[in-house]
Formats: structure tokens, sequence, C-alpha cells
């Protein structure tokens, strides 16, 4: 069975509820220009171009859910967890992207918030 095979895919909201619940923990596999520039809260950054499924808590300690921009990063987390023997399987299918169209908060790049404020851009 291949990775694609064990791949979990949950819903923007599925994955909003249970970080409400605070059971899951939410890494963010994108790289850190595109985390600086908006995230979702609560998510915590582990790059893919430095990704080590040993840096993750162990399955049996924490269930763990992966997002990047769109999908494609995530399934590929996964794909190097299973390849290490870690069964971290869940992704946040369609990535931010799919976040944000869903009306999900997001925290924006320092500073966006207070510009708005005062008309800046």
């Amino acid at each position: 069975m291949t990775a694609r095979n064990h791949l979990q895919n949950l819903t923007p909201h599925a994955v909003h509820d249970a970080m409400a619940e605070r059971r899951v923990l939410l890494v963010d596999v994108r790289e850190p220009n595109e985390y600086a520039a908006a995230r979702i809260p609560g998510a915590v950054l582990l790059p893919l171009s430095t990704f080590d499924p040993s840096a993750l808590p162990p399955p049996d300690i924490c269930e763990v859910i992966f997002h990047c921009k769109a999908g494609g990063r995530s399934a590929k987390a996964v794909e190097l967890c299973l390849a290490k023997g870690v069964e971290h399987t869940k992704h946040l299918v369609g990535g931010f992207d799919a976040w944000k169209s869903a009306g999900l908060p997001v925290v924006p790049a320092s500073g966006s918030f207070v510009a708005g404020l005062f008309g800046r851009r």
C-alpha cells in the first residue's frame, strides 16, 4: 500500500474543530516566508525543505495534521513520515488556500492588520 492510500484528507472545518478542541497539532510545512506572510492561528512551522519526521511527537502521544498552501507538500510530509515508520497520515485537503476560502481565521503578516486600520497599503 502506498502513502497515497494512507493519506487522510480533512476538510478545513474538521481541522478547525479539532484545533478548537485542542486535540491536534497542526504542522505547517510551507517555507518560512510563506508562514510569515500569513498563517493559521496555532499552526507550528516545520518546513518541508528541512522536514524530519523524528522531530514530531509520536502518533500515540499526539495527533498531527499537516498543511501547506494547496495540499501537495502536506501529502509529501505524510509520505516522508510513513517512509520513516511514523504513522502521521492526516492533512488539510486544499491547504491554506482552502482554509482561507472557507472563511476561517488567519494571522496576517506582522503589521498588516494595523496598517489596514489606518488605510495604509
